[in-house]
């Protein structure tokens, strides 16, 4: 499990949480855009992704969807954008459970914390945001 703590000396913090999954693409992409907003902006940014959404972190799944299906940008684009400017990705252990999923199936850099961990972040995250 990864260790967490915002940095005392930085900006504003803002954690996102996402519970959405695959079946609902339309959500996929959003909380990654904002991420990477509110990183641009200088703050200290995170995902946290729990219920359903430890599926958008898929590696076989990152180019497969998109907010807009063919349309648009795959969530992969999105997720890099975000990470490239800082934003951390956490994913809930009981979540990958759930999902029939394991670290090792998700994407590059993306960390396990346990339910105090993320209890500590939100409870100092300048806010909270939830998809």
């Amino acid at each position: 499990m990864a260790s967490v703590a915002w940095d005392p000396e930085e900006g504003g913090k803002v954690l996102y949480v996402q519970t959405h999954g695959v079946a609902d693409p339309g959500r996929s992409a959003t909380p990654f855009f904002l991420a990477a907003s509110a990183a641009a902006m200088e703050c200290q940014v995170a995902i946290y992704f729990t219920m359903y959404g430890p599926q958008l972190l898929q590696r076989d799944v990152v180019d497969k969807i998109g907010p807009k299906g063919d349309r648009g940008q795959p969530l992969s684009y999105f997720i890099k954008q975000a990470t490239d400017l800082g934003v951390r990705l956490y994913v809930c252990q009981p979540s990958l459970d759930l999902n029939d999923l394991t670290i090792e199936q998700l994407i590059d850099g993306v960390e396990m914390i346990g339910g105090a961990a993320f209890n500590d972040l939100a409870m100092t995250a300048d806010a909270v945001i939830s998809f």
